[in-house]
């Protein structure tokens, strides 16, 4: 069956309204790198529309009634917003899903280490994902760390134009003949999607005998972390890192119709979900838009 290009059913008020929702779901892609973050997102944007959280409602004892906008969130990870409608939920409700996780590197809870004077994050990856994409790219930090004094920290480190990034090295042509007769999924094995993240040494002390020093480039940084996030060796324990690829979203086509960005699947359906949970107005059925992580790993 041929269908047509959907481009040539738009009007100008189409155009209009179309540019502007991808104006926005570019924005979501740029905050929402991880799942926590998306669904930071996506309860400011519900808040701003005139949802409720569903604890806080039923916590001053407040009964749900038609029309009311309420909204549940799980682990931080995972969102559930209900308008409801004038039927009972017995008659049943509409419900929109879509998955707010992608595949991404995951960074391990004892990553950090040396090698030939190199710092480097070991990582396990999330999802299905082709490894040889992920080599000799920017790469930026996402994530929080709970610390000693019982604290959570934010990270991020790559996205802001000033930031440095992080990546996976990779072999030049003329020293990867071996590595190009492999088969694509051998090409870069998983084990080998180690982040590097650093090469310079902290300055030994003076008073210290300098033979007894080791380990010295992963020793700065774990001062630049502890400077900046106030995080130690330790806290990688209680952290959960992801590592994205770095920068926005872009249009991409020259008639710029098309968007380029990291987590399209399948935030291309969690965005506009959620804005068709919000335009929603005067339901007979109750509407809910679910929104989850852990659809990558295919198997939860």
């Amino acid at each position: 069956m041929e269908r047509k290009n959907a481009w040539l059913s738009y009007g100008e008020a189409d155009e209009t309204a179309m540019e502007k929702l991808a104006k926005d779901y570019r924005a979501f892609l740029d905050a929402g790198k991880t799942e926590r973050e998306c669904v930071t997102e996506l309860v400011r944007e519900a808040e701003a529309n005139g949802y409720v959280n569903l604890e806080t409602k039923l916590a001053a004892g407040e009964k749900i009634q038609p029309g009311d906008k309420v909204y549940a969130v799980g682990m931080k990870k995972i969102m559930t917003l209900f308008h409801v409608g004038q039927e009972p939920l017995e008659k049943g409700m509409n419900i929109l899903g879509a998955h707010i996780d992608s595949p991404r590197l995951d960074i391990k809870q004892n990553p950090l280490y040396e090698d030939t004077q190199q710092a480097l994050l070991e990582t396990h990856y999330y999802g299905g994902i082709k490894k040889y994409q992920w080599v000799a790219r920017p790469l930026a930090l996402h994530g929080v760390a709970a610390l000693k004094d019982g604290s959570v920290v934010d990270i991020n480190i790559g996205e802001d134009i000033n930031d440095p990034v992080v990546g996976i090295s990779d072999l030049l042509i003329h020293l990867a003949g071996e590595q190009m007769s492999k088969k694509a999924d051998k090409v870069i094995e998983g084990e080998d999607l180690n982040i590097l993240i650093g090469s310079m040494p902290k300055p030994a002390d003076k008073d210290e005998n300098e033979k007894a020093e080791s380990e010295l480039v992963k020793k700065n940084i774990l001062a630049l972390l502890k400077e900046k996030y106030g995080i130690e060796e330790e806290d990688f324990l209680s952290a959960e890192i992801e590592a994205v690829p770095a920068g926005p979203a872009r249009d991409y086509g020259i008639d710029r119709s098309m968007i380029m960005g990291y987590g399209h699947d399948d935030r291309v359906c969690a965005y506009p979900s959620l804005i068709a949970q919000l335009e929603s107005k005067d339901l007979e059925k109750t509407g809910v838009c679910i929104l989850v992580d852990k659809e990558e790993i295919g198997s939860v």
